[in-house]
């Protein structure tokens, strides 16, 4: 599912506790195009969705949206508000768990080139990356092939991201 007009964007949630990691989120972008995937929410379930996703505003996009569905109703998603867009630093960082998730599932929908176009469009990697793979923190974390994880490493030097150490939280 296309969605244009927008990049990604690494941020914290604005009021996020503590020392809560960074997530992705999507942000305008005249002239970008992200790619993503459309899952159905029965109509009432949006309760538990907005739930799981505190400290995201949902928003509609449907206009924005290209897809083949015959049936849709409106398209959403979860964004950070660009007001409560936190500074990240080395206690809140990007999970490298999380982030292997995020390359696994784009490797999976949409190949190597779609892992492509997820780094170039994505803007912030200047943000630190805790390396917490040995111990993940990312509650969904998923377990992932040697070539997975090097597809992640290699776009992670090509943007010489900086990778930190895992220590106690």
């Amino acid at each position: 599912m296309p969605l244009q007009g927008a990049n990604q964007r690494p941020r914290k949630a604005g009021g996020a506790p503590g020392n809560r990691p960074i997530f992705l989120t999507v942000e305008p972008c005249a002239g970008q195009t992200i790619e993503g995937l459309v899952a159905s929410v029965a109509i009432g379930d949006w309760g538990q969705l907005d739930q799981r996703e505190t400290g995201y505003r949902r928003d509609v996009v449907t206009p924005f949206v290209e897809h083949q569905l015959t049936e849709a109703g409106d398209v959403h998603l979860y964004a950070v508000e660009s007001r409560n867009h936190k500074k990240s630093d080395e206690k809140t960082p990007i999970l490298l768990s999380y982030l292997d998730v995020v390359v696994q599932g784009y490797l999976r929908e949409f190949g190597r080139e779609g892992v492509t176009r997820f780094f170039q469009t994505t803007d912030g990697w200047d943000t630190p990356i805790k390396d917490d793979r040995a111990t993940p923190y990312y509650p969904r974390h998923q377990k992932l092939s040697k070539e997975e994880l090097r597809l992640t490493d290699d776009w992670l030097l090509e943007f010489s991201a900086n990778v930190l150490p895992l220590q106690d939280p």
